[in-house]
């Protein structure tokens, strides 16, 4: 997978994350930059190593799903992606939650990175460089979140949910790019 297609997976990845900050803002709008730095690490670290824990397990069975990787990858690409579009219409009913307490942190943290956890599983599939994945998909997620955080504070929830769609497309356009590449190889 090529650095472009890694870092608009990275942003694609990150939109959870973007919304989440972005309603850890309007719950918190007089929230510290510091604090806003906290949030956003301990989303980008889980976001970061999920698809690392996926891609491990993804290793034990690529021999016995090789001749169909490329519609497992779209697959799980795609799902992600719907499962996104259709969560952005849903009402937040984290209103009443405080995204500074560790353990709602921690919560938000893998509600938003189970789907890097598949993704992780696709990259067992197609030939990946985890340090660059690792790095990209953690560093993009930061910045998401920090924006997001900032955006909250600003602006409001209704922008965080079409990022959420936005998110869904670009997995979906993912998943397709890597079935059109193996269909072409061949």
């Amino acid at each position: 997978m090529d650095v472009i297609t890694l870092t608009l997976l990275a942003i694609g990845l990150s939109f959870d994350s973007f919304a989440v900050s972005v309603s850890s803002g309007l719950l918190k709008k007089e929230i510290l930059f510091w604090q806003a730095v906290r949030i956003a690490i301990v989303l980008a670290a889980f976001q970061a190593v999920m698809p690392i824990i996926g891609w491990l397990g993804g290793l034990t069975i690529r021999e016995l799903i090789a001749p169909i990787d490329h519609w497992i990858a779209l697959g799980l690409l795609s799902i992600l992606g719907v499962k996104m579009i259709v969560e952005s219409r849903k009402d937040e009913e984290e209103k009443n939650l405080d995204p500074l307490q560790p353990k709602v942190m921690v919560g938000m943290a893998i509600a938003t990175s189970i789907d890097a956890l598949v993704v992780g599983v696709s990259f067992a599939l197609v030939e990946v460089n985890m340090i660059l994945a690792f790095f990209l998909i953690g560093s993009v997620t930061f910045v998401a979140s920090m924006l997001g955080i900032l955006f909250g504070k600003k602006t409001g929830a209704h922008f965080g949910k079409r990022m959420e769609v936005v998110g869904g497309l670009i997995l979906i356009a993912i998943g397709v790019r890597i079935a059109v590449e193996h269909c072409c190889a061949m």
